[in-house]
């Protein structure tokens, strides 16, 4: 339950989630810390029946699994919107940010993006079509709405359609960068780049997210990957109090957007140098 009012609500997963359930604790202490330091009030509370009323600023954070209720989110992002619910970052921007045909958006924008093409239904003759586009044998297809890599599969041309999800969905070609320097993940508050990571994923898989074996790692980025990330929030253009913006190199070898994250990106605290400062201080802005 929502208390009566607090500075900071962090939204969390739904309770009949069962899978989520003894997970997120640990990562919502981890962002309350620097929070605290700050003085600042900061409380938890599922985002499918959270009281946001009473909060100074709402951060959905943690609302692990709105992916696979997509319906119910969306309702629940207008409830908030009417309610004049302050969100870090604009309702407007997470229901943007929601489906991942936002990259067709930012594309247009001038953002260097994966290549990707979006259809309302998989079939052969659309891979087929992205194969001799991208150059490609290989293919990732993903869910539009998805999260965590959730139904997200690589595909040869003897794979047919197997294992690919059955509704709207995006295609992709298959970076073989995922296994070798990873992907990297850049963090902002306010704007202002904050620190990175690269994740790697195992070999034999091609999924970078820890809970598959990906491994994590603090970087430096290169000036090209940061100026790839800023030219990804010039286009998104909203002010956002955080962002994660996950790049990898693509076929040219230059850094291409893979996922811009606005939502519930893991903001991998462990690894700035600041005690999470900066993003303290962003939220604390927001208030």
């Amino acid at each position: 339950m929502t208390p009566a009012s607090t500075d900071v609500l962090i939204l969390t997963p739904a309770p009949d989630e069962p899978r989520f359930a003894n997970s997120w604790s640990p990562l919502f202490e981890r962002l309350a810390a620097p929070l605290r330091a700050r003085g600042l009030e900061v409380s938890a509370a599922s985002w499918v029946d959270a009281d946001t009323a009473r909060a100074r600023v709402v951060l959905p954070l943690l609302s692990w699994g709105y992916h696979l209720r997509s319906d119910e989110w969306f309702v629940r992002l207008d409830a908030l919107e009417a309610a004049g619910a302050r969100l870090a970052n604009p309702v407007s921007v997470l229901r943007w940010n929601t489906t991942k045909t936002y990259l067709a958006d930012l594309a247009a924008k001038g953002a260097p993006v994966v290549p990707t093409h979006a259809v309302d239904r998989l079939t052969l003759e659309a891979l087929d079509h992205a194969r001799d586009v991208f150059g490609v044998d290989v293919l990732v297809t993903k869910p539009q709405i998805s999260g965590g890599s959730q139904d997200t599969v690589k595909l040869r041309h003897a794979d047919g359609l197997t294992g690919c999800t059955t509704g709207p969905a995006l295609i992709q070609p298959f970076l073989p960068a995922v296994g070798e320097e990873g992907e990297l993940s850049l963090f902002y508050f306010d704007g202002v780049f904050s620190h990175a990571v690269t994740k790697v994923a195992v070999a034999g898989d091609f999924r970078v997210q820890p809970q598959f074996g990906g491994q994590v790692s603090g970087v430096a980025p290169e000036p090209e990957a940061l100026h790839a990330a800023e030219m990804v929030l010039k286009a998104a253009g909203a002010p956002l109090t955080y962002a994660r913006v996950d790049l990898i190199r693509g076929l040219d070898g230059a850094p291409q957007l893979m996922e811009l994250e606005v939502i519930e990106p893991d903001l991998f605290l462990e690894h700035v140098h600041d005690d999470g400062a900066a993003f303290a201080a962003a939220v604390e802005r927001a208030l």
